[in-house]
């Protein structure tokens, strides 16, 4: 579904990506981990359009450098940024139907793909009036991935969301992603994550990433049978 043939990436003069290589079948939960600065942001950010870059990048089969970036989650990719860019003075379900609103979905598929966000993610219903300016960064990251699963009907792209969480953040997001996965199993995802180990549980494939390059793309010999 989601090629990356030989992707090099520079901001100025300095490499970022070195030859980045690696797929992502339908359906594939693959942890993107590896060190800050070694290229993980990045690597998310040029799959939504937001890098200059040269080789190939494909979706289903199409050059996906051809379309531009702000076309790019038409075709069902949703992306949660790291920092979360929540407008705090839109309440919480504001900001989810933000993306709806701009891709001018119908009032009908609006309201089934939020039913679909609040069955994953039941506490925001509950915050779904407050301001977003008054959550906890977890719960921010929390509404960053509704936001982001309002589009997302292929892939969905999560950078960094376990970072600076408490561990019992951390346990319910990683819970609301295996509720995503048993709900959604054609639903692809690519985490970029530090620490592999929060990923275990569900991801199926690893893929380490360091200063630039693809270290290693392993079967998660961890996932439960």
């Amino acid at each position: 579904m989601l090629l990356l043939e030989n992707i090099c990436v520079s901001f100025g003069t300095v490499p970022v990506l070195r030859g980045v290589s690696f797929k992502v079948g339908e359906g594939e939960a693959v942890a993107f981990v590896g060190r800050n600065g070694a290229g993980k942001t990045t690597t998310l950010r040029t799959i939504m359009g937001f890098t200059k870059n040269t080789g190939r990048l494909q979706f289903d089969g199409a050059d996906l450098n051809t379309v531009e970036d702000f076309r790019r989650p038409g075709l069902g990719i949703g992306y949660a940024p790291e920092d979360r860019r929540l407008f705090s003075r839109f309440t919480v379900e504001e900001n989810i139907l933000l993306p709806a609103q701009v891709a001018k979905l119908s009032a009908a598929e609006t309201k089934r793909r939020l039913d679909r966000v609040y069955d994953i993610l039941p506490e925001l219903r509950e915050m779904a009036r407050r301001p977003a300016g008054s959550v906890s960064g977890g719960q921010g990251k929390m509404v960053a991935l509704a936001r982001a699963l309002m589009l997302a009907t292929r892939l969905v792209l999560l950078d960094e969301p376990f970072q600076g969480l408490a561990p019992v953040l951390a346990n319910r997001y990683a819970e609301a992603l295996r509720r995503l996965r048993d709900a959604e199993p054609s639903l692809a995802l690519v985490i970029t994550e530090s620490n592999p180990h929060l990923l275990r549980s569900f991801a199926e494939r690893i893929i380490t990433i360091e200063r630039g390059e693809i270290a290693q793309d392993v079967r998660n010999e961890g996932l439960p049978a």
